[in-house]
C-alpha cells in the first residue's frame, strides 16, 4: 500500500472498530510492528507463568497475617474483611505483568492483577496488524483461550451460588473510550447472556444487593476497568459510602465480582517487598527452586530506600497502589532525584522502592518520525497461565503517553 505513514496509518485504524488508536489527541497504537524470535516468546512465556505462581502463593500466606500486617503495607482499612475473601480458585482471572528484558531473562517491576488494560490491543488488535504486515502473531488463538476462562470463572462462581439463572452485568465508565471499550470486547468474546450498564446507572442498596436502572438484582458484575482503591472513596449524591456498601454486598456473598477480591491483595506494589524480604532470609515459605525464579525475575524491593543508599544502587521510588507511571520517582546512585512523572494523583499511598534497571531502547515509526523509545512488555496471566504479550514504548517512565508497538513472530 503506497502513502505516507499516516495516511497508511489513518486508512488501518480507521477500519477497526471501537478501538482507540489515538488517545488524548496524540497517536497511541502505532502502525509498525517488532518483531520477537520464537526461542525469546517461549523464555517470555516461561518466566510469565514463573513469576505469576510466585505472586499466586503469597497470595495464600497474604490472606492469613494479622490485620496489623496489612496495614502497615499500605491496604487501606476497611478493606481487609474483603482482602480474606476467596471467590475463585484462581488469585485473578485477568491480570497484566510488566517485563522489562534484562541481559539473558526478563524482571517483574509489578503486576496489574486486579484492573489490568492492554487486553483488547493485544488479544484483538495486534492479531489484525500482523495481517496488515503479513507477519505471524505471536498472540494466536489467546482471544479463545481468553473467553473460556472467562466462561469456566463465571460458571465456577454461579456454581456456588448455585444460582441457575444468573444477572450477569459488565459495567466501565461510559465516557472513558479505553474502559468502555475494553469491557464490551470482553463481554462479546465471552458470549454468555449478560447486559452492559453504564457504571453510574447501576443501583446499591446497603446490605440488600446490587440493581440495574429497572430495579433487577445483579448477581455478578464484571468491572474490569474499576480499580477497588478508588472504590473504597466513591460515594454518592447523598454522601453515602456506596463504594463500601459494594464491597461490603462481597463480603457478605450477596454479590461477585470479576476480578475477584484476591486480585486486590496482589494489586499492591509492596506484595513485592514481602516476597523478596522472604527471599533474602531463604525462608522455607519458597521452594529452592522458586527461590531461584525470584532471584532471576524479581528485583529487590522494600519500604525503606536505606539498601539502595548504602550500596550506592538507583532505585524506583513508586506508590503502593498507582497507575501509568503517575507518582514514579527515579534516583540515582547518591539518592538524589533525577527524573519524576509530572502527575503526581497517589501521594497518599504508602511508597515502594525498587531497584532501577534500564529499560532497553528500540527505534519505531511513527506520525513525527523515525523515534527512539524504551520498550516495556505487557505479559498476560490468564487464570494464572501465560497469554498474550505486547509492547509498550516511549519515555523512562511508561505512563499513559506511551505508544503501544504491535508485536509480529519471526517466520
Amino acid at each position: 500500500m503506497s502513502g505516507t505513514y499516516q495516511e497508511k496509518r489513518k486508512q488501518f485504524y480507521s477500519q477497526l472498530d471501537s478501538f482507540w488508536a489515538d488517545l488524548y489527541n496524540e497517536e497511541y497504537a502505532l502502525y509498525d510492528t517488532a518483531i520477537i524470535k520464537k526461542q525469546e516468546l517461549e523464555q517470555l512465556h516461561l518466566a510469565s507463568n514463573r513469576i505469576g505462581s510466585i505472586f499466586f502463593k503469597i497470595g495464600k500466606l497474604l490472606r492469613q497475617v494479622p490485620d496489623q500486617t496489612l496495614m502497615e503495607m499500605g491496604f487501606p482499612k476497611e478493606t481487609l474483611a474483603f482482602l480474606r475473601v476467596k471467590t475463585l480458585s484462581a488469585e485473578s482471572l485477568i491480570s497484566r505483568l510488566d517485563l522489562i528484558p534484562s541481559g539473558n531473562g526478563y524482571k517483574c517491576i509489578e503486576i496489574n492483577s486486579d484492573t489490568p488494560t492492554f487486553i483488547k490491543e493485544l488479544f484483538y488488535v495486534n492479531g489484525l496488524v500482523c495481517k496488515e504486515f503479513s507477519v505471524k502473531n505471536p498472540n494466536e488463538h489467546s482471544d479463545l483461550f481468553l473467553s473460556g476462562q472467562i466462561r469456566k470463572a463465571i460458571n465456577e462462581l454461579c456454581d456456588k451460588q448455585a444460582n441457575q439463572d444468573p444477572y450477569i452485568v459488565f459495567t466501565a465508565h461510559e465516557d472513558n473510550i479505553e474502559d468502555r471499550e475494553t469491557v464490551l470486547y470482553l463481554q462479546k468474546i465471552t458470549g454468555l447472556p449478560s447486559k452492559f450498564i453504564p457504571l453510574h446507572k447501576v443501583q446499591i442498596e446497603k446490605g440488600v444487593g446490587l440493581f440495574d436502572d429497572e430495579g433487577n438484582r445483579i448477581h455478578l458484575l464484571y468491572r474490569q476497568t474499576f480499580p477497588i482503591e478508588n472504590l473504597i472513596s466513591d460515594e454518592d449524591g447523598k454522601g453515602n459510602n456506596i463504594g463500601l456498601w459494594l464491597l461490603e454486598l462481597v463480603e457478605k456473598g450477596k454479590l461477585d465480582i470479576i476480578n475477584p477480591p484476591s486480585a486486590f491483595l496482589l494489586q499492591n506494589k509492596a506484595v513485592q517487598a514481602v516476597i523478596w524480604g522472604l527471599h533474602m532470609e531463604n525462608h522455607a515459605f519458597f521452594t529452592k527452586e522458586e527461590h531461584d525464579w525470584i532471584e532471576a525475575y524479581f528485583l529487590p524491593t522494600f519500604l525503606e530506600p536505606a539498601y539502595f543508599l548504602e550500596l550506592g544502587i538507583p532505585f524506583v521510588k513508586k506508590p503502593a497502589f498507582g497507575r501509568e507511571g503517575d507518582t514514579v520517582e527515579i534516583y540515582n546512585t547518591e539518592g538524589k532525584l533525577v527524573h519524576a512523572d509530572s502527575e503526581k494523583s497517589y501521594t497518599d499511598y504508602l511508597p515502594v522502592y525498587q531497584q532501577y534497571i534500564e529499560h532497553p531502547k528500540a527505534t519505531f515509526s511513527s506520525e513525527k518520525g523515525k523515534q527512539e523509545g524504551k520498550l516495556l512488555i505487557g505479559s498476560f496471566l490468564v487464570n494464572g497461565k501465560a497469554s498474550a504479550v505486547g509492547y509498550r514504548i516511549g519515555g523512562t517512565i511508561t505512563n499513559n503517553l506511551s505508544y503501544y508497538l504491535p508485536m509480529g513472530l519471526e517466520e
